[in-house]
């Protein structure tokens, strides 16, 4: 009996000790830190709509450059790759032969006077004559056609010169328009002439054209919004979006809707016009084009990792006063950016929880840390 009971002794103090310990009852877990989350606060911005598209980039103005006369290419006057100003000379062919035509030409004009001044002259005399009846009144018409022949001579001894002059000057190509010129198809020595193709190209980079399609129900739509507004659909302001993820400085307009619609994809193109001093666009080259139009309206907006989609839609976690998870029903709008405009569903001030959604259930605690956007460094 003394043993049963130092046993009961012994049993109450190891329950004591395990109470003591922060034991529970047999299969029972400790109670840990309830878990922490991050969350943002949501506050009303100014929000513009917006609607994305994929466009290209174009060239304001092109140029291949192209031989209008054959000869060998004498020199190669550019750095390929590099700038050129209009009026720069870029490529110079053989001009010997044509500057010996311009020679040959002059000289004929010379001639073609010379005749015409003793033609003249031939032709007062006549005249001269025809009044005392020393000559007949046929050789006086035969010597005053040959005048007007002889002055019809000079003016096709100066076609001929002026045609000989201008093969002379398509031996020298200049650059129509500043801009970056590419790589030479030809080198020096070779012969070229109208049949060589294109000798080169040249692009204007600044400014420059981004063009991108627009069905024509969304079409519709914005100019319905612009004339709501009271503003003109083409006022409609252009933002690019690089490859990288970045936006691209410069703004531009629409400054071109196209007047008749793609059948095939039942689309019309537009157009806009954008500075690029830095030559950071490229014609070829995809961009995301954002087309922002009317005055910003006040929304919220919630970062994506937030939202959670099941099969009554969109849904957020937010807090209570007392740092519970409470489930929240909401209709988003248009994305911006990384985060989606909230139309319903949530208020000024409500917690939303953006990290750690999938680790915490509907009236849990939780350990709130406000969000940080992320760096764009």
């Amino acid at each position: 009996m003394k043993e049963w009971a130092r046993f009961a002794t012994l049993a109450a103090a190891l329950a004591t000790l395990l109470t003591a310990c922060g034991g529970g009852g047999p299969g029972e877990p400790p109670a840990g830190p309830p878990p922490s989350v991050t969350v943002i606060q949501l506050e009303t911005e100014p929000v513009t709509e917006t609607r994305e598209y994929i466009g290209r980039v174009t060239a304001a103005e092109r140029v291949d450059l192209r031989a209008r006369v054959q000869g060998f290419l004498q020199e190669v006057t550019f750095t390929e790759g590099r700038r050129v100003e209009a009026g720069d000379l870029l490529f110079r062919i053989e001009p010997d032969a044509y500057q010996a035509a311009v020679a040959q030409r002059q000289a004929d004009v010379e001639r073609a006077r010379a005749e015409a001044t003793n033609a003249e002259a031939q032709l007062r005399r006549a005249e001269e004559l025809l009044r005392t009846n020393d000559i007949s009144r046929a050789r006086a018409d035969e010597l005053r056609a040959a005048a007007t022949v002889t002055a019809a001579g000079i003016s096709q001894a100066e076609a001929a010169l002026k045609a000989a002059q201008l093969n002379l000057d398509y031996t020298q190509i200049h650059a129509p328009i500043s801009g970056r010129i590419g790589l030479s198809r030809y080198t020096v020595g070779n012969l070229i002439g109208p049949e060589s193709g294109v000798l080169a190209t040249l692009v204007q980079h600044d400014p420059i054209f981004v063009q991108f399609p627009m069905t024509q129900s969304e079409l519709l739509a914005h100019r319905r919004e612009a004339q709501d507004l009271g503003e003109d659909a083409s006022t409609a302001m252009i933002q690019l979006q690089l490859a990288d993820g970045s936006r691209y400085e410069h703004e531009g307009r629409l400054d071109f809707i196209d007047v008749t619609v793609d059948p095939g994809t039942d689309t019309v193109l537009l157009r806009s016009r954008l500075a690029n001093p830095d030559g950071l666009l490229v014609p070829g080259q995809f961009v995301a084009v954002v087309v922002r139009s009317g005055e910003p309206e006040m929304g919220l907006l919630v970062p994506q990792s937030a939202l959670q989609m099941d099969q009554l839609g969109l849904s957020v976690l937010v807090l209570d006063q007392e740092d519970r998870v409470q489930v929240r029903r909401i209709i988003a709008g248009q994305q911006v950016g990384a985060r989606v405009v909230a139309r319903s569903g949530l208020a000024p001030g409500d917690r939303v929880v953006v990290e750690g959604v999938q680790k915490v259930r509907p009236g849990q605690a939780v350990t709130a840390t406000p969000w940080q956007p992320p760096s764009r460094d």
